[in-house]
């Protein structure tokens, strides 16, 4: 679920190797899954490990939280190897520090840092470690204000978002030699905490197409899709609620310009859906999701293949991952360590073109924790 609580800023990442076999359906097939421990996270509850998105040779970056509660951005390579990184300016006190939360083949990262004030600002780090702040013009200075970048494709474009000086939320694209395009979806609201978002680590791909959702006046949220010549179509999915924080979340668009996210319904439910090119809506649940409030199937991201990985929560309200290929078939797995109390279990956020997927766990002491389900 981390990459739809943009909106609410919550921040929530010795190599341990374990093999686990994920189960799909009639079919099985072993996939390894491995658990890693930034060096320096801090062991608390709440503190800990989260990996965030990859390159399609599994190099990962994310964020670790260390036992001052600061966050750091790391970068983990294929062999297992971290490189830990903040970025000039970060914050030193608890939930202050670096917040990397996109990765491009190149090794390019780009993500956010909370300043010494509280203040948001984006951040682009090259794979040799040079970073370069990013501040959208009309970005707010004040805490909880600022810019948050959220996606980086291969050609280098970033897309994210900003909070101006009233708290009101813009949508931006940052092209390659830094030149800076705002906007708003249409019908977005005007009030504090309401406006444009897009979605974090997959929402914008290659060609430069954004998936993202907008809070109206009403605080319901809608779909949109954003092109590359800035034309915005917005949607909601069948069966969405129209209560204030209910509505259509968008997570992720793949190249072929399908968008897939999760949709709260009238009963606080969670709800996933797949939204092709043409506009197409096909909504899916995770056999076990639980039916009450703040249960339910979250969708977290969308590769080439059309392959989605995410997490249900149980009637228990316990989190397990899941994986659904273009055709519905739907896998679920659990992490080994992950807790089985509420709140606690299994979280994928990111998968590449080979169907590795990257997220994390929380343990039975509430410690977060990363993971990799290798390729195949």
């Amino acid at each position: 679920m981390a990459t739809r609580t943009a909106l609410l800023l919550v921040f929530a990442v010795s190599l341990i190797t374990s093999g686990f076999v994920l189960s799909a359906n009639a079919n099985e097939r072993k996939t390894a899954i491995v658990t890693f421990d930034v060096p320096g996270a801090g062991t608390a509850a709440g503190q800990g490990t989260i990996g965030y998105a990859m390159t399609p040779n599994e190099t990962i970056t994310g964020q670790y939280t260390d036992s001052g509660n600061v966050v750091h951005g790391y970068v983990r390579a294929p062999d297992g190897t971290f490189i830990t990184f903040d970025a000039p300016g970060a914050g030193t006190a608890a939930h202050q520090g670096t917040m990397p939360f996109s990765i491009n083949p190149a090794g390019t990262i780009t993500g956010f840092y909370v300043d010494t004030a509280g203040a948001m600002h984006g951040f682009v780090r090259t794979r040799g470690g040079a970073i370069t702040t990013i501040d959208v013009p009309g970005a707010g200075a004040g805490a909880g204000q600022g810019t948050l970048a959220y996606n980086i494709n291969p050609p280098g474009t970033i897309a994210g978002f900003y909070f101006d000086a009233g708290s009101v939320i813009h949508g931006f694209v940052r092209a390659p030699d830094g030149g800076i395009t705002t906007f708003d979806a249409p019908g977005a609201g005007t009030a504090t905490g309401q406006g444009t978002v897009t979605a974090a680590v997959d929402g914008l791909n290659p060609a430069g197409a954004i998936g993202g959702n907008y809070l109206d006046a009403s605080n319901v949220f809608h779909g949109y899709v954003r092109d590359a010549n800035g034309a915005i179509t917005t949607f909601d999915a069948p069966g969405a609620g129209t209560g204030a924080m209910q509505g259509t979340l968008s997570a992720g668009i793949n190249p072929a310009g399908t968008v897939m996210g999760d949709y709260l319904d009238a009963s606080n439910v969670n709800h996933s859906f797949v939204r092709d090119k043409h506009g197409a809506i096909t909504t899916f649940d995770v056999p076990g999701a639980g039916t009450a409030a703040g249960q339910g199937t979250v969708a977290e991201s969308i590769n080439p293949a059309g392959t989605i990985p995410g997490n249900y929560i149980d009637p228990s309200s316990v989190n397990h991952g899941f994986v659904r290929d273009k055709h519905g078939a739907i896998t679920t797995f659990d992490v080994p360590g992950a807790g089985t109390a509420a709140g606690q279990g299994t979280i994928p956020l990111t998968n590449n073109q080979s169907g590795a997927i990257v997220g994390y766990y929380i343990d039975a002491s509430n410690v977060d924790h990363g993971f990799l389900v290798e390729g195949e």
